[in-house]
Parts: structure tokens; C-alpha cells; sequence
């Protein structure tokens, strides 16, 4: 099966409740029902950073293959990495459902999983079976919602996972894990940060933030992140918030908004991250990316890399080779040569954007 195909199989999925249609889909991917993206990239897209070269900038966002089942097949249909979990220590069934909401009319959703996963045992094993790897690797590291002690877990699971990744991400801005956002002020954050700097041998350790920072929390966090040696941020997270123009009666459900209605919001908060980390950090965009264009803006906001999940969601796996050509050709017409000519280049009027 192509990803093409894959794709026209949309539909039907839509026609069940959001979250049994993606453990189907997550089924079918781990049994090469999607079939793989076919030839190489542009060259314009390939990107190094954090010690790795990424052959396209496009990533799978964490929170679609929680337990790093499907990875390999996720890899195969041209991503240029592929974040799995967030998984925390223990096995943890997450918030009652229905926990997932499809916004249709608004081409987004809105989620309250509450780290949902199998927990770190079976993580692991997964983690290794992974192969063969055609793209980048990465693991989201979070906390139980009960039990839990921020400077020992995060820490714990790095040193854990590290070994059988390319880099690890530590999640402090989940919306739906009462009090992990506490995590992102400055006390806290540095708090875990230097408690995972005595981990030897560890991969690149990013922090993903949450959009609805404040202006003095971003400060506080980019500024945290630099002294205390993360090599790059992920911003960013869900939304709380609802923002103008969302039309979906589902508005209301409680949990983060992704999807399109994110992209102005995060793209602003990519860009003011920027302008604070003044290139000591390498930035992920994620939040509401539909196509090349959108791609583009973000790594014109000052992002190396970009994420996917709500868009992919909606697309199918045929998203990804049409949105690395809508990239390319849209680096090609605004006279840029490669992703890294780009970066940044937009991040001041983006972080003033109304």
C-alpha cells in the first residue's frame, strides 16, 4: 500500500470516535499498511544540527506513537525524525474518556490524554527494536500524575532512554497533568536541569514549553535552558487557550487545542524564543502546520526543525512528501538556498505579528 492510499482510507477512520480510529491507524502502521515514501530529498532541506544531520527538517511531533511501536513505519514515510512518547516511569492509563476531540470545521484538536503509555519497561524495548532507522530518533520524557519526583524521574528516564535515541525531550507543559506546568518556572526548571546534567554520555536534551507563557516565563525558561546546558527548545505545546475564530460547539472540552487555530499563537511565541536565545539554542517549531508555506514561516520564525501532528492527522501519510516539495519550492522562490539560509530571518515582525 502507498501512503496515497493510505490517505484516501481517511474517511473511513473519521467515521469512529477520534481515539479508536488512531490506535488503528497506529496498528496499521506498525504492520506496513502505509506502505514508504519513495526516492530522496531535496538537498535544499537537509539540516545539521545538535550533532545530527536530518535529512529534511519535517518531524513527527510527540503524542502520536506514544509507546514507540510504530516508529520504523512512521520513519519510512519520510519524515526526517520521529519523536516518540511522552512515556513516563510507570504505566499510566491517562484521563477517562473521551479524552480526544476531533474540531473539524476548525482542522484541529483538542486533547486531555493525561500520559497515557505503557511505561518505561516496555518503552525500552520498543525503543530497541526499532529498525532499521531511516530517520532521526527521539524520545518525550514525562511524569506519572501520581508519585512522581520531577528531579529524580527526569533524570532516571534519560539516562534510561538515552542510550537507544539520537536526543530526549523533557515535557514540562502538557496541559493535562495537574501541576506539570508548575515545572517550566525558572526555580523548578533549573531545579531538574541540573540534576540531569550529571547524567554522563547523555544524547542533546531539549525542553518542550508550553505557547501560553508569559513573556517574562519565556525569558525565564530560554535564559535557564542556555546556563544550564539544553541544547534546544520545542515550542511549542498545546493550547489552553481558544482563540478567535474557532467555530467547533467541541471548543468548550477541556484539554490543549492543536492544530490550525495554533499557528499564529505558537509561531509568535517560536519567534520571541528566538530573538531571547540568539542562536544559543536550536528551536523546534510545532503548532498548526498544514502545508510548506507554513513550514517555511516557522523556520523563518527561527526554527531549525519543524513538528507535525494534528495536520498528519487530518492529511494522512501523503502529507509528507507533498509538504517537503511545497517547502523546497517555496525556500526556492524566496531565494534561499537551504532550511539554515532561512532560520530566523523573519523573527522579529513574526514576534510582533497582532
Amino acid at each position: 500500500m502507498t501512503p496515497a492510499i493510505a490517505s484516501s482510507l481517511l474517511p473511513l477512520l473519521r467515521r469512529i470516535d477520534p481515539e479508536s480510529a488512531h490506535d488503528f491507524a497506529l496498528r496499521a502502521l506498525r504492520w506496513g499498511l502505509a506502505g514508504s515514501a519513495r526516492g530522496g530529498d531535496d538537498a535544499s532541506l537537509s539540516v545539521t544540527v545538535l550533532g545530527r544531520t536530518f535529512a529534511n527538517p519535517i518531524g513527527l511531533a510527540a503524542g502520536f506513537d506514544k509507546n514507540a511501536i510504530a516508529a520504523a513505519a512512521l520513519m519510512r514515510l519520510g519524515f526526517g525524525f520521529v519523536e516518540t512518547g511522552t512515556v513516563t516511569p510507570r504505566p499510566q492509563v491517562g484521563n477517562p474518556r473521551p479524552r480526544l476531540f476531533r474540531l473539524e470545521e476548525d482542522r484541529a484538536v483538542i486533547n486531555r490524554m493525561g500520559f497515557n503509555n505503557g511505561g518505561l519497561d516496555a518503552y525500552r524495548r520498543n525503543l530497541a527494536a526499532v529498525s532499521p532507522r531511516s530517520a532521526i530518533l527521539g524520545a518525550n520524557v514525562g511524569i506519572n500524575k501520581e508519585g512522581a519526583d520531577p528531579e529524580r524521574d527526569y533524570p532516571m528516564l534519560i539516562a534510561s532512554v538515552g542510550p537507544l535515541v539520537d536526543y530526549v525531550t523533557i515535557n514540562v507543559s502538557s496541559p493535562n497533568t495537574p501541576g506539570l506546568r508548575d515545572l517550566q518556572s525558572e526555580e523548578r526548571l533549573r531545579a531538574i536541569l541540573q540534576a540531569v546534567a550529571a547524567i554522563p554520555n547523555k544524547p542533546p536534551i531539549l525542553v518542550k514549553i508550553a505557547p501560553d507563557l508569559s513573556d517574562d516565563g519565556l525569558e525565564a525558561v530560554v535564559e535557564t535552558c542556555v546556563t544550564e546546558g539544553v541544547q534546544g527548545l520545542i515550542v511549542g505545546n498545546t493550547t489552553i487557550s481558544r482563540p478567535d475564530g474557532v467555530r467547533s460547539p467541541l471548543k468548550t472540552e477541556t484539554g490543549g487545542l492543536s492544530g490550525v487555530p495554533l499557528l499564529p499563537l505558537s509561531t509568535r511565541m517560536l519567534a520571541r524564543a528566538s530573538l531571547l536565545a540568539r542562536g544559543r539554542l536550536v528551536l523546534v517549531g510545532a503548532g498548526g502546520v498544514s502545508n510548506g508555506q507554513d513550514a517555511l514561516t516557522k523556520i523563518r520564525a527561527g526554527a531549525s526543525l519543524v513538528q507535525l501532528y494534528t495536520g498528519f492527522a487530518y492529511q494522512g501519510p501523503v502529507m509528507i512528501q507533498r509538504l517537503k516539495a511545497e517547502l523546497a519550492a517555496a525556500l526556492q522562490a524566496a531565494g534561499y538556498q537551504r532550511v539554515q539560509d532561512a532560520v530566523g530571518t523573519d523573527a522579529r515582525t513574526l514576534a510582533e505579528a497582532a
